[in-house]
């Protein structure tokens, strides 16, 4: 609901600024332009941009070979997003590589990790080039963190105005700099406690979106509407679901000297329509001119403390295909293995078996309880189980680790499948108060129409013409898990009989 809210907002906010424009466009600069560097330190001071000559060729030749191994293998997909009410495929393919169990939601759309390798986590690749490629991702990651540190730093942004402090702070960095990693052992220096967990909240990146697109193998690219700045890979956005204030790095690689990069003879004020460009405005400002900043092969940006939050960014198509690693500090409170275990723990501790047989029985019928149950049976349904298979089978392409925590969800599912039965039965027996009953009835409508209502819209998605138009290996996955062929089910997988049932109750 607040989503929705927020799309809605967001259309009335580009509706009113569309309008404002009328026929117009507005302003933007590039680096050719005289103005472009007072604007940028004025207006747009927490961009930090970097050439690739600042970065060393070895982790340029890991990360590019890595990149292109990915591709490939076929590591790369199109998602089919939801946008109000509809599917829609994106024009930018992609892969998401990160901590393992992690996952990351966009567009309702949760995307799970390709896992980096990690000591102590077992991960079978499925070839010895797909490990290589993650590990060189870590690198690129660390050596972004240091970066993103820097940076900070050199702008004074870590939340305090005691010089003292900031002496301090910059001693640490450098520290964490020479040695190439970061722990609180690493300084001779004193560091507030404080300003080390700003530090590590705000640049210790859990995840790496990949990026990928051809952009002459695209049958249409969105035109950008309120500058002029031509074809749009990516359109204007916030990035989502991160650590608030949080820095974004971003390491770009685009395949020049193609054919495609050859001059040509289009004539569009401003950039070159040849070169990936990254856009950025003010966020819902008319007055501020935009930046459109050419990214060549190596190329890296930083968006640094709240600019994802006051400024929007898009990516502008050049003529040749393009990588990036978009790297990211999540906000994975709910949307890690460890997170969703605990979720389920924490249902199924109303469920108890009888010490003199093997029935089961819930604890508590109590109201709270209830519902609380009920509600983590529907974030694991349909947040978890359902975002994966929706997805079929494209982490197979790179590692199958996630299908042993799915298989420990499944069950944890049928649990609590089992455990809305009970309810049910209780309901029945009529054992309650008429207030008790009738509350615990009303809990469970609300809950259990919600579910049929999920499950209706996901069962459209799965059978809709863009998820048909998938190859094979790429359709939703039709997993035992939601089918109706189930024997041992405790409930019909259609509730509407239920539902109508428990209207009749209260009535």
């Amino acid at each position: 609901m607040k989503r929705r809210a927020g799309e809605r907002e967001k259309e009335l906010k580009k509706k009113k600024l569309l309008e404002e424009l009328g026929e117009g466009k507005l302003p933007y600069l590039t680096p050719a332009d005289a103005d472009f560097h007072h604007l940028q330190k004025t207006r747009y001071s927490k961009l930090i941009f970097r050439k690739s000559d600042t970065v060393p060729e070895e982790l340029h030749q890991m990360v590019q070979d890595g990149f292109l191994t990915l591709r490939k293998h076929g590591c790369f997909f199109q998602d089919l997003v939801r946008i109000k009410g509809k599917d829609f495929f994106t024009p930018v393919s992609r892969i998401l590589i990160g901590k393992p169990g992690c996952t990351y939601k966009y567009l309702n759309t949760r995307l799970f990790t390709v896992p980096w390798p990690t000591e102590g986590c077992e991960i079978k690749y499925c070839s010895p080039q797909i490990h290589d490629a993650c590990k060189a991702l870590i690198k690129l990651n660390d050596y972004l963190h240091i970066e993103a540190v820097k940076a900070l730093q050199g702008q004074n942004l870590l939340g305090t105005k005691d010089t003292t402090v900031i002496d301090r702070e910059q001693n640490f960095a450098t520290s964490l700099i020479e040695k190439g990693s970061f722990s609180k052992d690493q300084s001779s220096c004193y560091v507030p406690e404080d300003d080390y967990t700003s530090l590590n909240n705000r640049t210790s990146y859990n995840l790496t979106l990949l990026n990928y697109m051809d952009p002459l193998q695209m049958p249409y690219l969105k035109q950008e509407p309120y500058f002029g700045m031509g074809n749009m890979a990516v359109s204007w956005h916030h990035d989502e679901n991160l650590v608030e204030r949080s820095t974004v790095a971003v390491y770009s690689y685009s395949c020049e000297g193609s054919s495609a990069e050859e001059a040509s003879d289009w004539n569009l004020k401003g950039r070159d329509p040849a070169v990936w460009h990254v856009g950025l405005k003010v966020a819902w400002d008319i007055e501020t001119p935009g930046l459109a900043i050419p990214l060549h092969q190596g190329d890296l940006y930083l968006m640094l403390d709240d600019l994802n939050m006051t400024h929007q960014h898009c990516v502008l198509a050049g003529f040749s295909p393009r990588f990036s690693s978009t790297h990211r500090v999540a906000d994975c409170s709910r949307g890690t293995l460890e997170y969703i275990f605990g979720q389920c723990e924490l249902a199924l501790q109303n469920l108890q078996t009888d010490s003199n047989s093997t029935a089961l029985s819930l604890k508590s019928l109590e109201t709270a309880v209830i519902k609380q149950m009920e509600e983590i049976h529907n974030e694991v349904e349909f947040e978890w189980l359902r975002q994966f298979w929706f997805q079929g089978k494209r982490y197979l392409k790179c590692t199958d680790w996630w299908l042993k925590p799915m298989a420990k969800l499944e069950e944890f599912w049928r649990k609590m499948e089992l455990m809305t039965s009970l309810v049910l039965q209780e309901v029945r027996k009529k054992e309650q108060t008429e207030e008790q009953r009738n509350e615990t009835i009303s809990c469970l409508l609300l809950v259990l129409t919600e579910r049929q209502r999920l499950r209706n819209e996901w069962a459209a998605r799965c059978q809709s013409e863009a998820a048909e138009s998938l190859p094979e290996e790429q359709k939703p996955e039709c997993h035992p898990f939601w089918t109706n062929e189930e024997s041992n089910m405790p409930l019909p997988f259609d509730l509407e009989e239920v539902i109508v049932h428990l209207q009749n109750l209260v009535q």
